[in-house]
């Protein structure tokens, strides 16, 4: 019989988010909200000669409003020693790789994926900024610090296939995900590299590229992250978005005690006329009451150019705003989060 595991967290807590902008009436709120809590199950079975049939499902609950709130990575595969591991699922691909590990106990919408994951003045999400669909992934084997991480999706990064179409032909998507990763006893290095056609014939074709990496000595930990994102019109090959961003994040960590902080910025999109560049701030103080369980309060903060509509990450889907920014709005966050995990 297969061993079955049951794992995940419970997160959540009081945001008071505002945005500085007299449009929105009114313009603030205080909430509490779910953090993105889930139930994991992972189940493996031993086929013999270091290989394992493995399975996951990521199953997301809200906490606030007690509902089912979609899931996070699922997959079915085999694992090997020698070989490495090969799933068909969801998996998260590219947009999450930025070094800083703020919000594993802070609110998700501090996290630095606001700016990193999003091109076009932060109109447009990059590999969805979420777990992208209909993916097959294989990831390699430690080879003294190194793997690699390779995947396709066949929608281009969208939902359900739409190839067969009855009547008007549309497009066939497809999507690539290269990850190439070092990792020391201190310190790791990394890319990533992602290209998407989405179907249908209407879609905005994605390249995004990402270098990524960290030190961490005596509890301190700093790194970088650099991504530039492009979007393209299916149709005629048009560039629409050219967009450079960069994010430096630090933390330190001693005892039951963490602080972190990360500032990001993205540049102005070479293909637009309007000012459309971003800045962010983030801090955090985490306290753990135990192994599982850790309190935290956070601030962050996006200061937007007059043409950039840059938000606080997973604040329509998650979060207490509920409402998307517009053009040359500061959306600002302050949040006491609770997490427990199991």
């Amino acid at each position: 019989q297969s061993s079955v595991t049951i794992s995940g967290f419970f997160k959540g807590g009081l945001e008071s988010v505002k945005f500085s902008s007299t449009a929105k009436n009114p313009n603030s709120s205080t909430s509490v909200v779910d953090d993105s809590s889930r139930i994991i199950f992972n189940v493996r079975e031993d086929l013999g000669g270091g290989l394992s049939a493995i399975g996951q499902y990521d199953m997301r609950m809200s906490t606030d409003q007690g509902a089912l709130a979609g899931t996070g990575n699922n997959h079915v595969g085999l694992q090997s020693k020698q070989w490495g591991r090969l799933t068909f699922g969801r998996q998260d691909l590219h947009y999450f790789h930025r070094e800083s590990d703020m919000t594993a106990r802070g609110t998700l919408r501090s996290d630095s994926i606001s700016i990193l994951a999003f091109a076009g003045g932060g109109g447009t999400a990059i590999a969805g900024a979420t777990r992208t669909a209909n993916t097959v992934q294989w990831v390699s084997p430690n080879w003294g610090g190194f793997t690699l991480g390779a995947a396709y999706t066949s929608s281009g990064g969208g939902g359900a296939d739409g190839d067969i179409n009855a009547g008007a032909g549309v497009r066939k998507g497809s999507g690539w995900n290269l990850n190439p990763n070092f990792a020391g006893k201190n310190f790791q290095v990394g890319y990533s590299y992602w290209t998407a056609k989405p179907d249908g014939a209407g879609a905005t074709d994605q390249r995004g590229d990402r270098l990524y990496g960290s030190f961490n000595w005596s509890g301190f930990k700093v790194g970088l992250a650099w991504d530039k994102s492009k979007l393209k019109t299916a149709a005629t090959g048009v560039e629409t978005s050219n967009r450079s961003a960069w994010s430096l994040p630090v933390s330190y960590s001693w005892g039951k005690h963490s602080i972190h902080a990360h500032y990001d910025k993205a540049r102005d999109d070479k293909r637009t006329a309007a000012q459309d560049g971003a800045k962010m701030f983030a801090l955090s103080y985490a306290y753990d009451l135990s192994k599982r369980t850790s309190a935290s309060v956070t601030y962050a903060k996006i200061n937007n150019d007059a043409g950039a509509a840059y938000n606080l990450f997973t604040g329509v889907g998650l979060g207490g705003q509920q409402v998307a920014t517009a053009a040359g709005e500061d959306p600002r966050v302050l949040a006491f989060t609770l997490r427990h995990a199991f």
